[in-house]
């Protein structure tokens, strides 16, 4: 990303991507999940993930950056991303994509909460109108512009199940802050992801060994190389890149774009258009994004 940008304009760029590729594990994720165990496809995802962001590291920083000093910090944030991602993949097989998507907007405020406990960052009041526009613009994108539709939502198994997992996501941002020692993006990434594996195997073994992964649909495949790939190498950089960058609420305030992006994901794959009144909440998430851009604060020390 060009310095031209300055720390924090990286950072918001940073999260856009990753808002979109977030969005795609959503739509993917929805149609994959009944066909596999979320705990052997998450190991795979991980366990892949790791290996490939090894050896991207080594090819461009070379041997003898993935150190893992103190792994207690990897094992801390693994378990953090281990929880996140087996949540939504679970609560996938109970929830739509775009009703989880309601979900999902919480994160902004539970990452504000959590960066003011453990950093004591605080939220502006230009930060607030911006999560409060926001938030209403996600949900106005959920519910179709359908206030029927709002009225008659009720918490599922699958909410409930993926709520806790946004809760695991809020807390990943402040930690991330917290423990980084200075490492660059990509090994430190590489050692959050063999730690997310390494800590979720005692509970992924089994169904993992059980599953007959040579039966398994394409669309399992499709998902995981996109998964892998994507929404675990490319996002989870992306993530840290930009928790190094920003404070938490303005990281997780992108999350108020993944509705728009799962909404598109959704009529790529042929499961319909919204309707045109939908696109008011899309430009009510631009005005929070708008908001967020303007008066960045002083650059923050980042990572290499």
């Amino acid at each position: 990303m060009s310095r031209a940008l300055g720390a924090a304009g990286q950072g918001h760029l940073a999260m856009l991507v990753f808002s979109a590729l977030v969005a795609g594990s959503f739509s993917l994720g929805g149609l994959a999940s009944p066909e596999i165990d979320p705990r052997a496809f998450m190991a795979a995802r991980f366990l892949f993930a790791a290996v490939l962001l090894a050896l991207l590291v080594r090819a461009t920083l070379g041997p003898g950056r993935l150190t893992f000093a103190a792994p207690w910090r990897y094992a801390v944030l693994g378990a953090l991303y281990a929880g996140y991602f087996v949540g939504m993949f679970w609560a996938l097989r109970y929830g739509a994509p775009v009703s989880l998507a309601a979900v999902f907007t919480l994160t902004p405020v539970l990452a504000g909460i959590a960066g003011w406990f453990l950093l004591r960052q605080v939220t502006t009041g230009r930060m607030a109108v911006a999560l409060a526009i926001g938030g209403v613009g996600a949900l106005w994108v959920i519910f179709r512009a359908d206030l029927g539709a709002f009225l008659a939502f009720a918490v599922g198994r699958g909410e409930a199940i993926f709520f806790f997992a946004c809760v695991s996501h809020a807390l990943y941002i402040p930690v991330v802050r917290m423990v980084n020692r200075g490492e660059p993006v990509l090994p430190f990434t590489a050692g959050v992801l063999t730690f997310a594996f390494i800590v979720l195997s005692p509970v992924a073994a089994g169904p993992a060994l059980r599953t007959d992964w040579t039966a398994l649909p394409p669309i399992v495949w499709i998902t995981l190389a996109y998964i892998v790939v994507f929404a675990t190498m490319g996002s989870s950089y992306l993530l840290a890149f930009a928790s190094l960058r920003l404070p938490a609420a303005k990281v997780m305030a992108y999350t108020y774009l993944t509705p728009a992006w799962v909404t598109l994901w959704e009529i790529a794959l042929g499961h319909g258009a919204p309707p045109g009144l939908v696109l008011v909440g899309v430009g009510l998430t631009l005005v929070a994004l708008w908001l967020l851009l303007k008066n960045e604060d002083q650059a923050l020390p980042v990572a290499r």
